[in-house]
């Protein structure tokens, strides 16, 4: 694993250097996708990439249209991956409909990406409940203040509606609005993409098998 010490800022282009040439391997990666993900997350945030957790999310329209937007990864647990949005959103539209969705993370600096397919099932309340609780205060009468997705007049009704709602919970606890909350993507396949010289680049494919094993297996570049 290749290590950042000192007070230095990192210098991504040897890091990415040192990616290149290390490669991925079958015989070195662990058999869980999800901790071969964490890690990769881990070393871009290491590296100093801006929004290392920037994870793009496409769904798809009932109309079999493709639609594209980034959120953000809050976390990762052993059933998959956590972001939150609302829940009257379009995407969340989408996911209501059909629940298979794809997410990229792109790390181009350190010629990196993870490709992940699975369904996306809302999360309990409980679990939104903490994670809203822990989120600044302008961001908790934000998810009440806006329709996402919705079209509005203006940007002043948006204000507008930003400070009704500030005024309606000064002095007091933020709680969830029940359309705001996270899903989880259960993942089915997940695709590791290390970029390697001569566009000779390392792709690994685990394949969730029906035991709950992962097959893994590489794909040319």
């Amino acid at each position: 694993m290749f290590c950042y010490l000192g007070s230095m800022p990192p210098d991504l282009s040897e890091i990415r250097r040192h990616y290149q040439e290390a490669g991925l391997s079958e015989e070195d990666v662990p058999r869980d996708p999800l901790k071969l993900l964490t890690d990769w997350l881990d070393q871009a945030t290491a590296a100093g990439v801006y929004l290392p957790n920037s994870m793009t999310v496409a769904t798809v329209g009932d109309q079999a249209s493709p639609s594209l937007r980034a959120v953000i990864l809050r976390r990762t647990d052993s059933e998959g991956l956590v972001f939150y949005t609302n829940y009257e959103s379009r995407k969340s539209r989408d996911i209501a409909r059909h629940s298979q969705v794809s997410c990229l993370l792109l790390w181009s600096e350190l010629s990196r990406q993870i490709r992940v397919s699975g369904h996306a099932v809302r999360i309990s309340a409980r679990e939104s409940d903490a994670y809203f609780e822990t989120r600044e205060r302008g961001a908790q009468v934000e998810a009440w203040a806006s329709p996402q997705s919705e079209q509005i007049p203006d940007r002043v009704h948006l204000e507008a509606k930003f400070g009704e709602y500030e005024k309606k919970f000064a002095g007091g606890p933020i709680p969830r609005p029940p359309h705001w909350g996270g899903y989880r993507v259960s993942p089915q396949e997940i695709e590791f993409w290390q970029g390697r010289p001569n566009r000779m680049h390392d792709r690994l494919l685990y394949e969730k098998q029906a035991n709950g094993s992962w097959l893994i297996s590489r794909l040319a570049p």
